[in-house]
C-alpha cells in the first residue's frame, strides 16, 4: 500500500513531523510504502510544516524584552510564525502576559525585513498570540507599510472570529480580566473605524479578522487574504494530489474535540479522504467522545492513545504508541 502520513502535532509530545516520522516508521516496518505530509491548521507548527526557519532575527518581543524569531525566506517567499515574534508562549504564559500592554511589533519587524529582502509572496500564520492591538503594532513597525500591497499575502487563520469579538473570545486566554476585556474590545472598535477611514476597508465583516487578537485585519486592510489555515497548508504542500495517490490516511493530533471537526487539520484530512474515497485512520491523544462517535458514524477509524496505554505512557512514549497504533491498523488492512 501508498499510505499518506498526515498528521498535525500532537501539542507538548510531538511535533507534526515527529508524528508523521513515527507513522512513516510503521509503514516501512510493514513494507508500504509512505509519503510523509506533517500539516498544520495555520498556527503553531506552520513554520516547519512549510519547510522550516531559514533565518533568524531579533525583535520585539510581545512585551518589550527582545526575542530572536526563526523565520523563512527562499525563492522571494518568506513564512512568518508570529507566535516565534508576538507569541503568548513569549510572555510566560496567560499568567505573565500584560494583555493591555502586548504588542505585535516583533511581527510587524518581520515583515518589514521579509520587504526589505525583495520577498514578493508572504505567508503569515497566526495562531498562539499574546496579542489583542489589533495588529497596530505590526503596522507601525513596517517603515511603509503600503509596501505590502505590492506582494501576494497570504494570511492563514486557524479561527473564524471577527475583528472586534478578539477580545471577548480570546483575551481571557491571554490573562485579561473582564474589566481588560472591555478595554481591549473598546480599542478594536476604534481601530476598526480607523483601518476603515485610512485603508477603505471594514474589517469587522471580515471572517477571522479577530485572529490574533485583530492581527488579522490589519494585514486584511493593507491588502493580505485571510484563509483557512487548513486550507493554505493544503495549498502549499499540494496535499489534494498527494492524496489521490494514496491507499490509505492516517492522521491525528493531541486532543481530538468538537474544533478539529471545524476548519482544523483531522476534520479537513478526513473530508478529503470522504471525497476520494480512501480509508483514513485518526490517532489522537485523547478524544472526546461524541466528536470520535461522529467520526466513526461516517467510517473513520479513532484511535484515542490515552485509552489504549493510559495516560503516563500516552504523553511518554508518544511517537512509539503512534507507531504501534498506525503499524496495528496497517496490518489488518493490508491485503491477504
Amino acid at each position: 500500500m501508498r499510505v499518506l502520513a498526515a498528521p498535525d502535532k500532537f501539542r507538548g509530545t510531538a511535533t507534526a513531523a515527529e508524528a508523521a516520522a513515527a507513522i512513516g516508521h510503521a509503514c516501512w516496518e510493514l513494507g508500504h510504502d509512505v509519503d510523509e505530509a506533517p500539516l498544520s491548521d495555520g498556527g503553531e507548527g506552520l513554520l516547519d510544516v512549510l519547510g522550516g526557519p531559514t533565518r533568524t532575527t531579533t525583535v520585539t518581543g510581545p512585551l518589550g524584552r527582545p526575542v530572536d524569531a526563526a523565520w523563512r525566506f527562499r525563492r522571494d517567499t518568506a513564512v512568518i510564525e508570529m507566535a516565534r515574534a508576538s507569541g503568548l508562549l513569549l510572555a510566560g504564559g496567560a499568567e505573565g502576559n500584560d494583555p493591555l500592554r502586548a504588542s505585535t511589533i516583533g511581527t510587524g519587524e518581520l515583515l518589514d525585513r521579509a520587504l526589505d529582502l525583495g520577498a514578493t509572496r508572504i505567508v503569515v500564520g497566526l495562531g498562539g498570540s499574546a496579542t489583542t492591538d489589533g495588529g497596530l503594532g505590526a503596522l507601525e513597525a513596517i517603515h511603509v507599510p503600503a509596501r505590502l500591497r505590492s506582494v501576494e499575502l497570504r494570511v492563514a487563520c486557524d479561527v473564524r472570529t471577527r475583528f472586534t469579538d478578539a477580545a471577548e473570545v480570546f483575551g481571557p486566554q491571554k490573562g485579561a480580566s473582564p474589566a481588560q476585556v472591555a478595554l481591549l474590545t473598546g480599542r478594536l472598535q476604534r481601530l476598526a473605524q480607523r483601518y476603515l477611514a485610512d485603508h477603505g476597508v471594514d474589517v469587522d465583516v471580515i471572517e477571522g479578522s479577530g485572529a490574533a487578537g485583530g492581527l488579522g485585519g490589519a494585514l486584511a486592510a493593507l491588502g493580505g487574504e485571510l484563509l483557512s489555515g487548513f486550507e493554505l497548508v493544503a495549498d502549499e504542500v499540494d496535499l489534494h494530489d498527494r492524496l489521490a495517490l494514496a491507499d490509505a490516511v492516517v492522521t491525528g493530533e493531541g486532543h481530538l474535540d468538537a474544533q478539529s471537526l471545524d476548519g482544523k487539520v483531522v476534520g479537513g484530512v478526513c473530508e478529503l479522504a470522504a471525497h476520494a474515497g480512501v480509508p483514513v485512520l485518526v490517532i489522537a491523544g485523547d478524544t472526546d467522545a461524541d466528536v470520535a462517535a461522529e467520526l466513526r458514524s461516517r467510517r473513520v477509524d479513532v484511535v484515542s492513545l490515552v485509552e489504549d496505554f493510559g495516560e503516563e505512557r500516552a504523553r511518554s512514549q508518544v511517537r512509539t504508541s503512534i507507531e504501534t497504533v498506525a503499524g496495528r491498523w496497517l496490518a489488518e488492512r493490508a491485503p491477504g
